[in-house]
């Protein structure tokens, strides 16, 4: 009787090790795969639409943006910090970069002499089908890898986080100019920030996003040097761009 009792112990010991065991490779293996967050200052935020309605902006007719909220961007008295940070969304389940949200200042700029880096091997971005137009397009092509928040304010280079498919018009005739208003002030007062959130906007489940949503203010002097909400257009003069997809043809 107590041989079998025996026997039956040590089939259910070496059951229960056999089980934990596996357990172990099986956690290991899910431990080994999960994305590791970065310890740097670059800390991820929720990924959320959740600042403008489409049906309100304006059809896009010749300028590449519109103000929103009176030029008056949607930070809170508890956003105002005077310590740097970056923050990027993880990508949704449709594989679109979401906001993207800053406290910029000479730590998060790049480093006197610092090149930007290549970014061409990012080649995945939601909404990516590039096409060439020679005579329509000075740079002739189509889209660009955008910077939500700019080289110049983040010294980010081929984060996909920071990254969408955008117009070369809205690159250079819309997010720039606001990107250098902000590098500007920065410079002008070296010791200063600037809370600055970039939100890609989406139609639904569109790939490409019809817009973004630049939104800037100073902090030390609580925005009296530098303020804006706005709103830039993800168009090309001349060019018809399917928002689901990317796709495109000349008019």
């Amino acid at each position: 009787m107590s041989k079998r009792k025996t026997k039956k112990q040590k089939t259910w010991q070496l059951i229960l090790e056999i089980t934990i065991i596996i357990c172990i490779l099986i956690g290991g293996y899910i431990a080994s795969n999960i994305e590791k967050p970065d310890n740097n200052i670059k800390n991820e935020i929720p990924n959320e639409n959740i600042i403008i309605d489409l049906s309100t902006i304006p059809e896009y007719t010749s300028s590449a943006y519109v103000e929103l909220n009176n030029n008056n961007p949607y930070f809170t008295e508890e956003d105002y910090t005077t310590e740097p940070f970056e923050k990027y969304s993880q990508w949704d389940k449709l594989g679109r970069s979401g906001v993207a949200y800053a406290n910029v200042c000479k730590e998060t700029m790049p480093k006197e002499g610092e090149r930007r880096g290549e970014i061409a091997n990012i080649k995945d971005l939601s909404g990516w089908v590039q096409k060439r137009y020679d005579n329509l397009i000075k740079d002739k092509y189509l889209y660009n890898r955008c910077h939500l928040i700019g080289w110049q304010l983040s010294a980010e280079n081929d984060n996909k986080k920071n990254l969408i498919t955008g117009t070369r018009y809205l690159n250079t005739e819309g997010m720039l100019h606001f990107e250098n208003l902000v590098a500007n002030y920065i410079k002008a007062n070296e010791n200063n920030h600037v809370l600055y959130r970039v939100t890609p906007i989406f139609e639904g489940d569109n790939k490409l996003a019809s817009g973004v949503q630049m939104e800037a203010s100073s902090v030390e002097d609580n925005g009296q040097g530098l303020h804006f909400n706005i709103y830039c257009y993800n168009v090309q003069p001349g060019i018809i761009i399917d928002y689901a997809t990317g796709e495109s043809y000349a008019k």
